[in-house]
């Protein structure tokens, strides 16, 4: 196995993926199966997305796979939105701020990767 010990979007997005699978353990628990399933999906693709991205066949391939994790991230935003919103789903504080914290770096990494690259 890698190490990507020094990897901060790795590290973060794995044990962002570990807490969305437990908080949508809890939701499954709640009977809330449609929401626990999608939030499932987005959430764990933001990380598997960059981890696919550090072995990029070209600058281009890297730069896709982070717009794809950026996809992903608004999706599962989405999705937290809905549950701290509504009456009936339980939310975990934590959550929102890990998925800020993931944006920032995403984000950051974007815009840094395309200056370099203009023409993507």
């Amino acid at each position: 196995m890698i190490n990507f010990e020094n990897n901060p979007l790795i590290t973060k997005t794995i044990q962002f993926s570990l807490d969305i699978i437990e908080y949508c353990e809890l939701l499954e628990e709640k009977r809330k199966f449609v929401i626990a399933k999608q939030l499932l999906r987005c959430g764990t693709s933001i990380g598997a997305n960059a981890f696919e991205a550090q072995n990029p066949h070209s600058k281009n391939d890297f730069i896709n796979k982070i717009k794809i994790s950026a996809k992903e991230l608004e999706e599962t935003k989405y999705w937290l939105y809905l549950c701290k919103h509504s009456k009936n789903y339980p939310f975990d504080e934590k959550l929102e701020g890990q998925i800020i914290e993931l944006g920032k770096i995403i984000y950051k990494i974007l815009s840094t990767s395309l200056n370099k690259n203009p023409s993507i």
